[in-house]
């Protein structure tokens, strides 16, 4: 399988603030959302909290250092937001400010590209007190928040990612009640999330574009995606767009068929200026009484998209592009998740035909239950077949006219699989959590040689 990629390919990896920091309080950081969630009782699997997790925040250098020697050239991290205005507004904590200073100071120092994502999914608590996404304040504390960040770091960081994936920062914390803060709001009190986390994106991007008109402005996108096996020269007529599903009245309302967990409700109104034409919806309703002044706000399209993509569900031509059954003993990832690399293929083809954008993958990867074998080394070749796989669809979506910008492997090292906890790892680098030594895997060096071939 050919992997070959344009010119100027982006590669990195990928992590976020609260699965890997730990630090929880120290040197003035505030609560956030996930510090209050993770200790309540069966929040997570195994009843494991982020007090430690990967206790990045005190071995920062140890990890570049790895990421430095593995030559990857690019790393994109989130921003606590808690970490740098403990109350969500107000007063900046200065160290934590400058913890994130030493984060970006330290790739500069090593050659590596830093990629700042504004909101990685913890929220300060103290905007939580106050109504959370159902509050219109929480998104323009997040404007100041992004400007904030902006203005500190615009001779040092290029590309700044406002949001990651509102899919499941709304669908998972406020809808189903699996992440933090652990709610399951009626459709209407989700609408209103959902709006706030859209006003969230247009407010910062119009911030940083006032802060600087060099950076380049992204987001992070994820949801339901379709795919055929062949990669016919033009996309079928008749191909559903698969990820406009939405809950149907008949259907219960759990995490897989919410009306949450697709693209169109957060890249029809970023990119083209309205909530999408979706009268199955239970939020259409609430769309059809949003302001024209709020959807001019909203609409700040990115210089590019980021996709984060994992899975998806094959389509049959022949019974009209309805699921394909899957077949006994299909593969699957530690955590269930189907392994479907065709979907890297379409998803960014699809993607691209209707926004005109370009496209980034900020996420891929696979959970596994790695272990340390008996001669000290951590070997993953599931991983590494996987990835394979799946930049071998992605090197032939290049191949044929999409501009991909590039690939963040998901994640550098293990880390706190939300409300998953520690069993399921997705990191290039094992962790060991006893004593957080850290150990590269197979698949680290695999990824290495394939950006330095």
């Amino acid at each position: 399988m050919k992997l070959e990629f344009p010119k100027g390919f982006i590669w990195g990896c990928a992590s976020a603030s609260y699965q890997i920091e730990g630090a929880p309080a120290e040197d003035g950081k505030g609560p956030s959302i996930w510090d209050v969630f993770s200790h309540k009782p069966g929040a997570i699997a195994g009843g494991f909290t982020g007090d430690v997790a990967c206790d990045a925040y005190h071995r920062l250098d140890e990890d570049l250092d790895l990421m430095g020697n593995l030559g990857i050239p690019n790393y994109r991290f989130s921003i606590s937001w808690p970490r740098v205005i403990p109350q969500g507004t107000g007063p900046v904590n200065e160290a934590g400010l400058a913890y994130y200073d030493r984060v970006v100071d330290g790739c500069l120092a090593r050659g590596i590209t830093p990629w700042i994502t504004l909101y990685h999914w913890d929220l300060p608590q103290a905007l939580q007190d106050k109504g959370g996404w159902e509050s219109r304040e929480t998104a323009e504390a997040f404007a100041g928040f992004a400007r904030l960040i902006a203005d500190h770091f615009r001779e040092r960081v290029h590309h700044i990612m406002t949001i990651n994936e509102p899919q499941i920062i709304v669908g998972l914390g406020y809808g189903a009640g699996l992440h933090a803060p652990g709610l399951k709001l009626p459709a209407d009190r989700l609408f209103a999330c959902w709006h706030n986390v859209m006003l969230a994106h247009g407010l910062a991007s119009k911030e940083i574009r006032l802060s600087s008109p060099d950076y380049r402005i992204g987001l992070s996108s994820t949801g339901a995606l379709g795919y055929i096996a062949d990669h016919t020269e033009e996309t079928p007529a008749d191909l559903p767009e698969f990820s406009f599903h939405t809950l149907k009245p008949d259907e219960p309302a759990d995490p897989s068929s919410y009306c949450w967990f697709n693209h169109h409700w957060f890249l029809d109104p970023v990119c083209l200026g309205h909530y999408p034409d979706d009268p199955d919806s239970p939020w259409a309703s609430c769309a059809e009484g949003v302001s024209q002044s709020d959807l001019d706000l909203i609409c700040q399209p990115p210089d590019f998209i980021g996709m984060n993509i994992y899975n998806g569900t094959e389509l049959d031509p022949q019974r009209g592009y309805a699921p394909a059954p899957k077949y006994p003993g299909y593969p699957r990832t530690s955590l269930k998740w189907p392994v479907t690399p065709e979907v890297m293929y379409w998803g960014c083809r699809q993607i691209y035909e209707r926004y005109g954008l370009p496209i980034c993958i900020t996420e891929n990867g696979q959970g596994c239950h790695d272990r340390i074998f008996l001669d000290g080394k951590v070997h993953d070749p599931d991983r590494i077949d996987l990835l394979h796989r799946y930049l071998g669809e992605l090197s032939a979506v290049c191949a044929d006219g999409v501009p991909v910008l590039g690939y963040f492997h998901w994640s550098f090292t293990d880390n706190l699989e939300w409300h998953s906890g520690y069993d399921d790892r997705f990191g290039l680098i094992y962790v060991d959590y006893r004593d957080q030594r850290r150990i590269p895997k197979d698949s680290a060096r695999w990824y290495s040689d394939l950006i330095h071939r």
